[in-house]
């Protein structure tokens, strides 16, 4: 079955800043819609009513990606407690790339800055101050194991080298940020989980 529509229900208008730059490069033809919330507890809390909805009428052509900030969660429990909420609507999970499913849980861990620090010539291309050496430090290595903050640790970045003195407007850049960003060189590996799910969709290899 060819997927032709998918819908994206994600956390924060930042993430949605940066899919609605991103997935028309990647997705293409595929159409999608984003639909975000103001936080990670509004979505969850909404999400059982808007996935047995869904569950009463999604056209068997149509996907869900549910998209959330791990944040201090627990990768698993989280992950378990969303797919269990697609489940009691109805709809099948993706386990694995074998079954024909109808909604996808996808983490940025820790946050969606996270996967800005895996792809960091996109951070030059869009400011093109900030150190070439910043993913070399002990910090940054591993973008999804950063402490103390992802979103914090950019904006830490950015000031330094001259942007964002009166603090980081993530919407901002997210978008700029974004333009730039490639689905094969991220050395995020929640970036890289979603770039998978994202290429199964449009039936299309690395």
């Amino acid at each position: 079955m060819t997927v032709e529509h998918v819908e994206f229900l994600v956390e924060e208008p930042s993430m949605e800043a940066a899919l609605r730059v991103l997935l028309p490069r990647v997705l293409s033809p595929v159409s999608f819609a984003i639909y975000p919330s103001q936080c990670k507890h509004e979505l969850l809390k909404r999400l059982p009513e808007r996935l047995r909805g869904y569950a009463s009428w999604l056209p068997n052509s149509w996907r869900i990606v549910v998209l959330l900030d791990r944040d201090d969660d627990n990768c698993v429990r989280l992950r378990t407690r969303v797919d269990l909420m697609a489940e009691e609507a109805g709809l099948r999970v993706r386990k694995d790339a074998s079954r024909r499913w109808q909604v996808v849980n996808r983490l940025a861990i820790e946050e969606l800055e996270a996967w800005y620090f895996g792809d960091w010539q996109a951070v030059r291309a869009a400011y093109a101050r900030v150190p070439e050496s910043t993913p070399r430090k002990k910090r940054f290595r591993n973008p999804d194991a950063i402490r103390g903050g992802t979103w914090e640790a950019l904006e830490q970045v950015l000031r330094r080298a001259g942007y964002f003195r009166a603090g980081l407007r993530k919407i901002e850049a997210a978008r700029t940020i974004a333009e730039h960003m490639d689905l094969d060189r991220n050395s995020s590996s929640s970036f890289r989980a979603f770039g998978a799910v994202l290429r199964e969709i449009t039936g299309t290899r690395r």
